[in-house]
């Protein structure tokens, strides 16, 4: 079976945030800080090059208030990937957190689930409480890859590379899909939105934007079971990331690398 290298970049953050910013039941947390991170992720496996999921833009940050340390485009470059010569791009959902900048992989062939495609494009859209978290230009940058034959469309679990596949898990967002790499020390499993924070699955607490809470709840129990262990599922924006395992070289702590083991606890 071939192993993967994984890696997650940080490219921007949201430090107003507290607890109740982060739990359906804020509890004890409700008044703590809380801030979010915004990662993409790479994959690596000898000359084979994956990129999951694409983030915002400086214009959408302004738009939203939030803070780009980095573009996505100059934190690819700084890692030494060229977007314009990405070949796939998985997006684990398309809200804009997780799906712009699409214009900066003209070659990429996206693989996406036939359900978040319908969920972005259909009924629900007419409702603000769950429109809110997609950007329609991200969507429509996506209609037109469509179009264009530039995207692999996924219903349930499926494998994209040797080592590397997709599983629905809805949730957060109808069509959120997870991936599940194995590396040399085992299976991890990029939760994505699935899981916020660890402490949304430690708690039973999930976060507050959700399509169904039960999908949500049952996705926590899919990734432990895909990743063998607990420890192997990451989730899409807890800054504990960057605190637990290693940083690559010269990367000032904002690129992690998720296929070594965690570093010991102090």
């Amino acid at each position: 079976m071939q192993t993967w290298d994984v890696f997650a970049l940080r490219y921007a953050r949201h430090a107003e945030r507290t607890g109740a910013d982060n739990f359906l039941r804020p509890g004890d947390l409700h008044d703590q800080p809380m801030p979010l991170d915004y990662f993409i992720w790479v994959l690596r496996a000898d000359d084979r090059l994956i990129v999951v999921d694409t983030g915002f833009s400086e214009e959408t940050a302004a738009k939203r208030g939030r803070k780009i340390m980095t573009p996505v485009g100059e934190t690819l470059r700084r890692f030494g990937v060229d977007a314009a010569h990405v070949e796939d791009v998985v997006i684990t959902h398309l809200h804009y957190d997780h799906a712009g900048n699409l214009d900066l992989f003209p070659k990429a062939r996206c693989h996406l689930q036939d359900r978040e495609m319908s969920y972005a494009t259909g009924r629900h859209m007419c409702t603000a409480c769950l429109s809110y978290a997609f950007d329609v230009e991200d969507v429509v940058r996506m209609v037109r890859a469509v179009y264009a034959d530039r995207v692999t469309f996924h219903n349930g679990d499926a494998e994209i590379a040797e080592g590397v596949s997709l599983h629905h898990v809805g949730g957060h967002s109808d069509g959120l899909q997870m991936v599940r790499v194995v590396t040399a020390r085992g299976p991890v499993v990029l939760a994505s939105d699935a899981a916020h924070y660890y402490a949304n699955m430690e708690t039973g607490n999930p976060f507050p934007i959700a399509y169904d809470i039960g999908a949500m709840i049952q996705g926590w129990r899919r990734a432990r079971e895909l990743a063998g262990a607990p420890e192997r599922v990451v989730p899409g924006h807890d800054p504990r990331v960057r605190d637990i395992y290693p940083a690559v070289d010269g990367s000032g702590g904002e690129v992690v690398m998720l296929h070594l083991p965690p570093k010991p606890a102090v």
